[in-house]
């Protein structure tokens, strides 16, 4: 059963002239209706959350990590913050330099408070708001307030990180893992009785497939001493890939993830193929069509592995990575250089899923791109490939990286439900590194909350209280556990 969560502190209405203000992230924040209210307090906001898709350090878990300031806990490998700092002006010192931790958190309070419009504003204040009980703001005035306030409290044995994760209410978390994983930490998190909350691997074969990268024959020779195949054939390769896909599996993945610059369908044979792998470990270049060939050939292969195994495949696409060359070279990937690419052909996402269904070979789909342009695009697709397999067997996944916010969840969501059943979706996931983004979730059924009481007030939809609740519960919790039909 999904409990309250309460919103503690007090609620002040402010006035100017004759109207009344609502204040500022208040009980009813993002709540408009009376109807939105209702679902959220009564419905939502206890329900536990399943983060079925982050990059959290699991070893950080297991040995509970305690973080010595608000710094290392927020602005620690989070590019979101790096980029609006950047954009604000702020040097690069106080972002990923040599600055003090006190000089880092005063350089992201000042731009905070001028942030307008940011969903990190809102973020950074629910995060401050649920783990901290700080219901004032964070600015440069308030910086020196806020720092002492929240160190404090990090200082507490109940903050460790499993400790954040057990105040959210977090029931399952599924991270990100290379096929090389060992799975140690994992491991000791199943076998440790102390910690409830179930942490499972997710499959992330990114290195396996990206074959024009410069370092990956170094991968294929580390591939093979792991799963003891010699990687020297297309063939090997699956199936050294099945033999640690079998170890994930043993070890309770059951769902996977691939980043893509877009869902490619350039089809070829399986000796072309060969062909084409076997150029690339003499040393060839790989022309583009080759690679979107092999690549192809991946995708089909892999997903085929997904339905035999009950995985669901997660698709992330539309991306454009390390546009900044210079910054790359300094800092490496994930520091806040990648930007939304406007290339994503729905044919060939379109053939790519085909070709899977032909082959009776397409597992659980979930399909995400950076442009919300594709929007209608991705949900008209996936009413192309329904059937009684599971309810939304491929659906369109949640408002991701430049679009978890206010507008680009409600356009999600409003094109999910237009062009398909928006009673079926798996809801949201933080896809952070952050062991503080979970009030995202909060965030996000408020969101879904306030969505759907305008359309029963618009009259767009009955005040059907049985049928309102049992969408909001599925969305912010229980579709997600039946459809990834996790092994807790």
């Amino acid at each position: 059963m999904c409990e309250e969560w309460p919103t503690r502190g007090p609620q002040v209405i402010r006035k100017k002239g004759a109207y009344d203000m609502q204040a500022f992230m208040d009980k009813d924040f993002l709540l408009t209706t009376q109807t939105a209210r209702k679902l959220y307090q009564e419905v939502a906001a206890g329900c536990p959350i399943i983060d079925y898709h982050c990059h959290i350090d699991t070893r950080e878990i297991y040995e509970n990590r305690h973080f010595e300031n608000i710094t290392q806990a927020w602005l620690g490998g989070d590019h979101y913050k790096w980029r609006l700092m950047r954009s604000a002006g702020v040097s690069e010192t106080y972002i990923t330099g040599d600055a003090s931790d006190r000089e880092k958190f005063q350089k992201w309070a000042d731009v905070l408070g001028m942030a307008a419009g940011n969903p990190l504003y809102h973020w950074s204040h629910l995060e401050l708001r649920r783990f901290f009980d700080y219901h004032g703001l964070l600015n440069g005035d308030t910086a020196q307030i806020v720092w002492e306030h929240v160190n404090a409290k990090l200082a507490e044995p109940r903050f460790g990180v499993r400790g954040l994760i057990a105040q959210s209410n977090v029931e399952i978390i599924c991270t990100t893992d290379d096929p090389l994983d060992t799975l140690e930490w994992h491991q000791k998190l199943a076998a440790d009785p102390t910690f409830t909350t179930a942490v499972l691997p997710a499959w992330r074969p990114d290195n396996a497939m990206n074959l024009e990268k410069p370092d990956y024959l170094d991968y294929l020779a580390k591939l093979s001493a792991i799963a003891g195949i010699k990687t020297d054939t297309f063939s090997t390769l699956k199936d050294a890939l099945r033999v640690r896909m079998a170890y994930f599996h043993q070890n309770r993945c059951r769902l996977s993830d691939h980043a893509l610059n877009y869902a490619m369908y350039v089809p070829a044979d399986e000796a072309e193929i060969e062909r084409i792998f076997a150029d690339r470990l003499t040393g060839k270049a790989v022309s583009q069509e080759d690679e979107l060939k092999f690549k192809t050939a991946f995708l089909l292969f892999i997903a085929g592995e997904y339905k035999r195994l009950g995985w669901a495949m997660q698709l992330h696409f539309g991306c454009r990575r390390n546009l900044n060359r210079t910054m790359y070279n300094r800092l490496g990937p994930d520091t806040g250089y990648d930007c939304i690419d406007t290339f994503t052909p729905s044919a060939q996402l379109a053939g790519l899923l085909g070709a899977m269904e032909d082959a009776g070979t397409l597992p659980r789909t979930v399909l995400y791109s950076l442009n919300p342009n594709d929007n209608a695009a991705i949900d008209s697709i996936c009413g192309c490939f329904q059937n009684d397999e599971a309810v939304c067997r491929v659906q369109h996944g949640s408002a991701w990286w430049f679009n978890d916010h206010l507008e680009g969840m409600t356009a999600q969501l409003t094109s999910f439900a237009n062009l398909g059943y928006l009673a079926g979706f798996v809801g949201m996931l933080t896809d952070s590194r952050s062991f503080l983004s979970y009030p995202r979730h909060e965030y996000f059924r408020r969101v879904l909350c306030r969505l759907l009481g305008q359309w029963v007030e618009e009259g767009l939809y009955p005040d059907d209280d049985k049928a309102l609740a049992a969408i909001v519960r599925g969305v912010s919790y229980e579709n997600a556990k039946r459809y990834f039909a996790f092994p807790v």
